[in-house]
C-alpha cells in the first residue's frame, strides 16, 4: 500500500484519482481546504503528509489572466514541495497540459512556471502532460455564454477521457519517479466548436453556438495545433462521443 496525499482531491480530476488509489487499495489523502489543508498557505501540510510516499497534484484555478495563474501555481507548488522536503516525501507527480511550452501564455504561463519548479524543487517527480480532457466542451458551454448565444472558440483539441487521466497519475505515483512521463491524449483529433455543439444538443441547450477565434498568441496556438499530443503521445481511452453517450444514458 501507498500513502499517496492529493492535492486538489474534491475537484473533477482529484475526485478521480482518490477514487482510483482506493481501488487499487492505496491510502489516499485529500489535500483541500475542506479537508483542513490549505496548500497555498501551508497550513495543516506538515500532518497531511506525515508518512506520505508521494504527492499527486492536480491543482487549478479558474482565470485566463496570466499573472493569476502565475502567482496561484507558483505559490502552491513552492508550498507543496517544502513541506514534501521536510516530511521526506520521495515522490512528486504533477499533472500538467500538452502543448504548453508552445504556448506560454495565459493560463499555461502558470502550468509552465509549475513545471520549472518542480524540476528545481528538490524532491524526485514526475509530470504527466495531458490535453483536455472530455468534460472541457460542456465547462465552456457554461462559460461562454453571452446573452442567448454560446460562443465556441475554435480550437483543435484531442481530448481525453479524465477517469484514464487518474489512473496514469496513480500509476506513476506507484512507481518511481521519470521525470516527464509520456504525453497522455485522447484517440483522435476533434474540433472544440463540433464538441461543444454535440454536448448541447445531447443536454438539451437550444440556441446557436457560433464558431469564433480567440485573438492573441494563445488564440492563434488554439486554431494551428500546437496544443495537439505529438507523435510519440500516448492515445487512449474513449473517444469524445463514446464518453458523451455514456455520460447521458
Amino acid at each position: 500500500m501507498t500513502v499517496i496525499a492529493i492535492a486538489g482531491g474534491t475537484g473533477a480530476v482529484g475526485s478521480l484519482v482518490v477514487e482510483v488509489a482506493r481501488e487499487r487499495g492505496h491510502d489516499p489523502r485529500v489535500l483541500a481546504r475542506s479537508a483542513g489543508v490549505d496548500v497555498r498557505t501551508g497550513a495543516g501540510l506538515a500532518a497531511a503528509l506525515a508518512g506520505a510516499d508521494a504527492v499527486i497534484d492536480v491543482l487549478s484555478i479558474s482565470t485566463l489572466k496570466a499573472q493569476e495563474s502565475i502567482d496561484f501555481f507558483e505559490a502552491t507548488t513552492r508550498s507543496l514541495l517544502a513541506a514534501e522536503r521536510a516530511a521526506g516525501v520521495g515522490h512528486h507527480v504533477a499533472l500538467s497540459i500538452v502543448g504548453i511550452d508552445l504556448a506560454p501564455y495565459d493560463y499555461y504561463a502558470g502550468k509552465v512556471a509549475q513545471e520549472r519548479l518542480v524540476v528545481d524543487g528538490g524532491v524526485p517527480w514526475s509530470i504527466l502532460r495531458a490535453t483536455q480532457f472530455h468534460e472541457f466542451a460542456e465547462q465552456m458551454l457554461q462559460r461562454a455564454k453571452v446573452g442567448p448565444l454560446r460562443l465556441a472558440p475554435r480550437m483543435r483539441t484531442q481530448p481525453v477521457a479524465a477517469r484514464i487521466v487518474a489512473e496514469r497519475l496513480v500509476d506513476l505515483a506507484e512507481s518511481a519517479p521519470v521525470g516527464r512521463a509520456r504525453d497522455l491524449g485522447g484517440p483522435r483529433p476533434e474540433s472544440l466548436p463540433r464538441l461543444m455543439r454535440a454536448a448541447a444538443a445531447a443536454r438539451g441547450i437550444r440556441g446557436p453556438i457560433p464558431s469564433i477565434p480567440l485573438p492573441g498568441p494563445y488564440g492563434r496556438a488554439m486554431r494551428d495545433g500546437s496544443l495537439l499530443p505529438g507523435p510519440d503521445a500516448e492515445h487512449a481511452g474513449p473517444t469524445f462521443d463514446t464518453w458523451l453517450a455514456g455520460s447521458v444514458s
